[in-house]
């Protein structure tokens, strides 16, 4: 049964449903599943959790889901650069669970690796750690973090053969590896889809077995959150 769809929509079909938990890839604006994002904002699907990096920017990536209020909860780690999510989390719309960098990414990987918890020294003695089980080991105090364990995981890869076997491409690859496996189901855009055999095996990122469906994403333009230019210096 091939897992190649159509479309976003189409490879979406029958996975949404009103507060349920996603895990995205992406890190800033680079490797966001676009795609998978505009069909989610065209389903008008509503209360959702979502376990990401970062929200986006204003209209874009993860913040046009912010933008049409259909994300109830934010679990991430960087929140600037986006001044609806600051909007929400401020007059109460939008409830935040900050986590640090490493340990979000950790909590993904640990949900898909079976691992119901795990104890990190970071956070300890600040907000992060508020409620949460401390534990010492060899005379230095933990704080417990849940894996992540999510009903959909949306991804954006480089190049995907058609069992689904997956490679990012450099920065890319941040969140999106750890997200592939946090899920019951994972949807992949890809920038290409190859035949099966064309990609070495020792590449392969994600092995096809956890991504369940795959899109054609391309073309895709080239988002840059800082343009930072000088005046040109005349002779």
């Amino acid at each position: 049964m091939s897992k190649i769809f159509s479309s976003a929509a189409a490879a979406l079909e029958g996975l949404l449903f009103d507060g349920m938990t996603i895990c995205s890839g992406g890190f800033g604006l680079c490797g966001v599943p676009d795609r998978l994002i505009d069909a989610i904002v065209a389903s008008g699907v509503k209360g959702l959790i979502v376990a990401s990096n970062n929200a986006g920017i204003d209209g874009e990536g993860l913040g046009k889901l912010l933008r049409t209020h259909q994300i109830a909860k934010m679990i991430s780690s960087y929140v600037g650069e986006n001044k609806e999510f600051e909007r929400q989390y401020l007059s109460g719309e939008l409830e935040v669970e900050f986590c640090p960098q490493g340990t979000l990414a950790e909590r993904m990987r640990a949900g898909g690796a079976g691992i119901p918890g795990f104890y990190t020294k970071t956070g300890v003695g600040t907000l992060v750690a508020e409620g949460k089980e401390t534990k010492e080991f060899d005379g230095e105090t933990y704080v417990l973090e849940r894996g992540i364990r999510a009903d959909l995981s949306i991804i954006k890869g480089w190049k995907a053969d058609e069992s689904g076997n997956l490679i990012f491409r450099k920065t890319a690859r941040n969140f999106n590896q750890p997200a592939a496996t946090a899920s019951h189901h994972t949807v992949a855009e890809v920038e290409e889809i190859v035949p099966v055999g064309s990609l070495d095996p020792d590449a392969i990122h994600v092995p096809g077995i956890y991504i369940k469906r795959l899109v054609l994403g391309a073309p895709y333009d080239k988002r840059i959150e800082f343009r930072t230019v000088r005046q040109r210096e005349v002779a």
